[in-house]
């Protein structure tokens, strides 16, 4: 059984800060669950331009509001506390955040742990892990 604890977990490694953004990466791949589980802050009146080439997410409001808008088309959709929504197909995507907004993810495959958004909006397949032995 894994057990962690987001604050603990956010005065480690575990939390990645970047701009718009910061997520504490509470499962990782090393955990070898297949996929990954972050809490993630989008910062009041960040807006992100994303396109996961490498992965699949479903990312679920917690808190705050925002729009996430698909590129393809042009669709905006609201996003508030109860909101999910899953980039199925690698969808690009814009993120805008009226307020900061707490969001629970889920990527499969799993991040590793340290990567930051490369020049297209995506997270490398290959990044440097995260270890909790000290």
């Amino acid at each position: 059984m894994i057990v962690r604890n987001l604050q603990d977990a956010e005065k480690t490694a575990r939390r990645v800060v970047s701009e718009g953004w910061e997520s504490t990466r509470l499962l990782l791949k090393n955990d070898n669950m297949g996929f990954s589980f972050h809490i993630t802050t989008i910062y009041e009146g960040a807006e992100l331009n994303l396109h996961y080439q490498n992965h699949l997410e479903s990312v679920y409001c917690i808190s705050g509001e925002g729009e996430v808008e698909t590129v393809a088309d042009g669709e905006v959709y609201p996003i508030q506390p109860g909101t999910i929504y899953i980039l199925d197909k690698n969808d690009k995507h814009i993120l805008r955040a009226k307020t900061e907004m707490k969001m629970a993810c889920v990527f499969n495959p799993p991040l590793h742990g340290k990567e930051v958004h490369n020049a297209s909006g995506a997270y490398e397949l290959e990044a440097e892990e995260i270890s909790d032995k000290k």
